[in-house]
């Protein structure tokens, strides 16, 4: 019997396939946007004068344009970066879709928002008195602003985003694990990886990135799972 709208059963098929293989390519692509721009915003926001540095130091960093303008740069790419994580938990849920969890896609999609709230809120309190210097002529800050500006951000960030992320791995580990999403080894690897960033008190800097990588992983997986999913649909 012909399909009931006319077209040719091929062509059908092919329509299927490529609506079904759409969104995990979105959750690739949109997972390793938000990963290299993470990373690079934290690099160069990270670019800030060391603990300890005396009033000189500190004002000899905020008046050289060079490093201050690389600053600026990662402060402007770290909404970019929550913008492609919005789009990445957005094709996630839609790739999940009717075997969704309502408590876990609860949990699911609030801490995904409040990692990218925090992740906001530490890179503009890391480039606060950058823009201020650069944009309204503002003096360099004094080391006590400057060191209470540092402390918050790393709050924001390793206190606040760092656990919020943790339990975004936790949630979407289990959802993979339920649903077959993903493979098991990187589901028990985002278990131990969130475990360790729940109830860490690491201020360490390369403790951040562990996040966008774990992301970067799963999205290079979603990606190379798309053609065989778009083989065995045509099969």
């Amino acid at each position: 019997m012909p399909p009931p709208d006319g077209q040719p059963r091929d062509a059908l098929v092919a329509e299927r396939i490529e609506r079904e293989t759409r969104t995990p390519r979105a959750a690739g692509i949109a997972g390793l946007v938000f990963a290299a721009l993470m990373i690079a915003s934290l690099l160069l926001l990270y670019k800030h004068p060391a603990p300890g540095s005396s009033a000189q130091e500190i004002t000899a960093f905020y008046l050289r344009k060079d490093v201050r303008n690389l600053a600026l740069v990662g402060l402007y790419l770290a909404p970019f970066s929550g913008i492609a994580f919005l789009w990445f938990i957005a094709v996630l849920r839609s790739r999940v879709g009717d075997r969704e969890d309502r408590f876990l896609a609860t949990v699911f999609l609030g801490s995904g928002l409040l990692f990218v709230a925090m992740l906001f809120a530490a890179a503009a309190a890391a480039g606060a008195s950058l823009a201020a210097v650069r944009f309204q002529d503002a003096p360099p800050p004094s080391p006590d602003a400057f060191v209470f500006a540092r402390g918050l951000a790393y709050t924001f960030l390793y206190i606040y985003a760092v656990r919020a992320a943790a339990v975004f791995m936790l949630v979407v580990s289990t959802i993979a694990l339920r649903t077959g999403t993903l493979p098991r080894w990187l589901v028990f690897t985002g278990y131990a990886l969130a475990l360790v960033m729940l109830f860490s008190v690491s201020y360490f800097k390369g403790f951040v990135l562990v996040f966008p990588a774990w992301v970067a992983t799963a999205s290079i997986i979603i990606l190379l799972s798309e053609r065989s999913e778009a083989h065995r649909a045509a099969a």
